[in-house]
């Protein structure tokens, strides 16, 4: 009969215990917040040194998701798990301006013509393009880097017979890198990605587009305030400092 006693403190002792458990967890201090951030491809080594660099200075752990801008917006659209998103141009975010904050400009580049390495094919400029028997690559026209290089083939009215459409502009890249394309048009800033699998013929001022970043926070963001945050040390300094010197342009 004793033992019942016993018992029945040890049942009373794990049930302050169960209760107890909770109220210490959420006494607990919350570890720094995470954003998720979707970036195009294209800007992979810049904002891996801008990501590390906030999260040094700032304390606030960040998690790129690098893609095309088509892809990135698609998973917006269909889940919005991003905190962030940067695009390829403005274009880009029509589809999801609903999901988004106010929108800044980070960056910008221009095109320029990839070719094999020592221009094998003598292309000059962009009117070369439109040579017979040239394997050219361009951007899908529903991407940035497609949109940016059939805007710059119109205004010189070239009619370019494309080999393929490639998803971004490091993928036209490496269509020309590895052989399976003669020439191809890209971002200026990609061509440093490719050393010396490739070369450039530059497309002048007058006939070249300026390429934009947009940045906005997701309004569904579980952290908005970190995210609005973000986007605006993305135009600071010490972003624009990194920015640069990975070739791009500022705003």
């Amino acid at each position: 009969m004793a033992a019942r006693p016993l018992l029945r403190r040890l049942a009373a002792s794990a049930a302050l215990l169960v209760l107890l458990v909770p109220v210490a967890a959420c006494g607990e201090p919350a570890g720094p917040p995470r954003l998720t951030v979707f970036v195009p491809s294209s800007l992979t080594e810049a904002f891996t040194e801008l990501a590390a660099d906030y999260e040094r200075d700032a304390g606030v752990r960040i998690r790129p998701v690098f893609s095309s801008s088509l892809d990135l917006v698609e998973r917006l659209e269909d889940r919005p798990e991003a905190d962030v998103l940067i695009a390829g141009d403005r274009t880009a975010l029509e589809d999801v301006a609903e999901l988004l904050g106010d929108t800044r400009v980070i960056a910008r580049t221009s095109l320029t013509i990839a070719v094999a390495p020592g221009n094998p094919k003598g292309i000059r400029g962009v009117t070369d393009l439109a040579r017979p028997g040239l394997r050219v690559v361009l951007g899908a026209s529903l991407v940035p880097v497609g949109r940016y290089a059939r805007s710059v083939l119109a205004k010189e009215r070239v009619p370019v017979r494309t080999a393929s459409e490639e998803i971004s502009s490091r993928a036209v890249l490496t269509k020309v890198r590895t052989g399976e394309a003669d020439a191809g048009i890209v971002y200026v800033t990609d061509m440093r990605a490719a050393g010396v699998a490739a070369g450039s013929v530059p497309i002048p001022a007058d006939q070249n587009v300026t390429v934009e970043y947009p940045a906005a926070p997701v309004r569904e963001s579980d952290h908005p305030e970190a995210a609005e945050a973000f986007v605006a040390w993305l135009t600071s300094a010490p972003a624009r400092s990194v920015l640069h010197r990975h070739g791009f342009a500022l705003p």
